[in-house]
Parts: structure tokens; sequence; C-alpha cells
């Protein structure tokens, strides 16, 4: 099934398929795979990466050097909040929270060099 939807007046083109236990949502060139009985995502790039959302961690979403923390650790965090910058090919990427609560401990610092899934923060 295909359709347009509209998210602060931008429009975006969208896919969703379904086959077996597995539900396909596209939107423009990104493709998120959910399962209809865990709270997991499978999120896709070139290869598929599991997400489990029964722990709060924010991972680096690419490789790079951590050039700004805005967090600490104690910290209440809203979901869409920034709490990193990374530098990753000359530009500057905005890592944002995508839960809320509070921060556990705080594994990233500015400077260090990061692989794409290195747990950043744990939340409670």
């Amino acid at each position: 099934m295909k359709f347009k939807i509209k998210i602060k007046d931008k429009e975006y083109q969208t896919e969703i398929s379904e086959k077996d236990d597995l539900v396909k949502i596209r939107v423009g060139g990104k493709e998120f795979d959910f399962t209809k009985d865990k709270q997991e995502v499978i999120v896709a790039k070139t290869s598929f990466s599991r997400r489990d959302f029964s722990k709060k961690e924010i991972k680096a979403p690419i490789s790079g050097t951590i050039s700004g923390v805005f967090i600490k650790e104690g910290d209440f965090i809203k979901r869409g909040q920034k709490v990193f910058l990374l530098e990753a090919m000359k530009m500057e990427n905005e890592i944002i929270s995508e839960f809320e609560g509070k921060i556990e401990k705080v594994s990233g610092q500015k400077g260090q060099k990061v692989k794409e899934g290195d747990v950043l923060v744990e939340l409670k």
C-alpha cells in the first residue's frame, strides 16, 4: 500500500507491506521492519540491525568522533532532545534521544572516536 503523509508541512512518500509476522514501512529512502509479536524494530540501511526497546540505550548511528556532549549522568532527558554532536566525514551530525528518562551512565565523551552501534548513554 502506497500513500503520502504530511508532517510539519513536509510531504513524504510511504509504503507499507506485510509478509508473515513482518510489517515493512518505507518512508523516503529509509525502511523500518516491525515484528507483530515483539517490541522490536529492525532498522534497515544496507543491512539489518535489531533494536531492543526494552533497553533504553542511545547508540552511535555511525562511526565518527564525538565533538559535543550536551548531557551528564543524573540528567532527565526527553525524547527528541539533542544529546551529542558526532563528526563524521567532515560533517557534524546531531544525535537525538529516542527515549525519555533519567541518565544512568554516559559512555561517550568529547573527542572520543566511536563505531556505529557503540552505546553512548544508558537510561533508567
